[in-house]
C-alpha cells in the first residue's frame, strides 16, 4: 500500500542538489538526503550525457516539487526520485 508513501511525497519539497562523483544528491525539507546513481537509472540518461557544467546548472521549480536543468531542458520530479511517481 502507498498510501503512507503518497502522503510523505506531498510534503516534502527539494532544497538542494549537489552531484558527487556518479551521484546525485538531493537534500529534501525534512533534512533527508536522497543519493541517487544517476549514471546507473536508464530514465536519467539525459543527465549522465550532460556535462559537468550542464549538471550544476540547475533549478527548483517553485515549491520545490521538480529540478530542473534549463540547458539540457528537462528534469526530475521529487515523487519519482522518492518512489511513488511513475518511473517510465
Amino acid at each position: 500500500m502507498n498510501t503512507l508513501t503518497a502522503k510523505t511525497a506531498d510534503m516534502v519539497s527539494a532544497e538542494n542538489v549537489r552531484f558527487e562523483g556518479e551521484r546525485l544528491i538531493v537534500t529534501l525539507s525534512d533534512w533527508r538526503e536522497l543519493s541517487v546513481p544517476y549514471k546507473k537509472i536508464p530514465w536519467l540518461k539525459w543527465l549522465a550525457k550532460a556535462t559537468p557544467k550542464q549538471r550544476a546548472d540547475w533549478s527548483l521549480e517553485p515549491g520545490g516539487y521538480a529540478i530542473y536543468w534549463e540547458q539540457l531542458d528537462d528534469g526530475i520530479e521529487i515523487c519519482h526520485l522518492l518512489g511513488t511517481g511513475s518511473l517510465n
